[in-house]
């Protein structure tokens, strides 16, 4: 990978969706690329490049994303998201219409079905209809294994007997050794596509969004424009969720910090937000 090549590709990965890669990751970029270069039949790094910006299907782009990134999430990762959610969110906005929660940057599916188990275990049959999960990633590949709801029986060494059998079902022959969603939880969730750095004000307004574990990725400027645009979609009193490894410091954002990895939305009149 020559460093003319390197550059051309972070500049690539840098503006399509926001991944800054440093120098010194020459080494690293070259061996995740280098079997999607050889399988586009490209002989170099360069040809490769072009390969994917001509490519009109977004296709190859996104299997480069997909290589130089790392899809690693898990059932109930960072369980204090996932008691807050249960003990603080829920019993704020239970009593309204309708609570939509976004799973921003949802990867291969296992956070927004971790929400769903939460919100089926406190509200139960009162969730369908009440409550809306929007779960978006870039890759359309992990957006296919999420959609499917279906896992190897080792992803779920976190979840109790009591939560495996309540919220999944267990293959049998063809499938043997893997667990699918049941149908009351698949139902709460809608998988779409989403680029974070693209505008997002057309997924609504929500009163959670988790956006966990992504913006490491991103340098600093990138995460202003990122926690802006989230910003903008939280309701009034709403929360975002980011991961415990992210800071929002040196990050002009206008939220109330409330413990770590949580944040919080003023009221317009400045009270703290109760119930809906």
């Amino acid at each position: 990978l020559k460093a003319r090549e390197f550059a051309k590709i972070r500049q690539l990965a840098y503006d399509t969706f926001g991944l800054d890669l440093r120098a010194g990751k020459e080494t690293l970029v070259a061996a995740r690329l280098g079997k999607h270069m050889r399988q586009s039949g490209c002989r170099s790094f360069d040809e490769y490049y072009q390969h994917v910006v001509a490519d009109t299907t977004g296709e190859s782009l996104i299997s480069l994303i997909d290589a130089l990134t790392t899809n690693h999430t898990s059932f109930f990762r960072e369980p204090a998201h996932f008691d807050f959610l249960r003990k603080t969110f829920l019993p704020e906005w239970r009593n309204g219409p309708s609570i939509d929660i976004w799973s921003a940057a949802c990867s291969t599916g296992e956070e927004p079905y971790s929400i769903a188990m939460c919100v089926l275990q406190e509200l139960g049959a009162a969730a369908s209809g009440q409550v809306r999960i929007l779960a978006t990633d870039i890759s359309t590949r992990v957006l296919a294994t999420a959609e499917k709801g279906i896992y190897p029986a080792e992803r779920f060494e976190g979840l109790s007997a009591v939560e495996l059998r309540g919220y999944w079902l267990r293959g049998e022959r063809d499938w043997a050794g893997c667990y699918r969603a049941k149908k009351e939880e698949r139902a709460l969730i809608v998988f779409r596509r989403l680029n974070l750095l693209e505008p997002v004000q057309k997924v609504g307004r929500f009163p959670l969004v988790f956006c966990r574990n992504v913006m490491i990725y991103f340098d600093k400027p990138t995460q202003q424009q990122v926690v802006e645009r989230l910003t903008g979609c939280l309701e009034p009193g709403g929360y975002l969720l980011t991961g415990h490894a992210e800071s929002l410091t040196g990050i002009h954002h206008g939220l109330r910090y409330v413990q770590p990895a949580v944040y919080r939305k003023a009221l317009s009149d400045g009270r703290e937000k109760g119930k809906w």
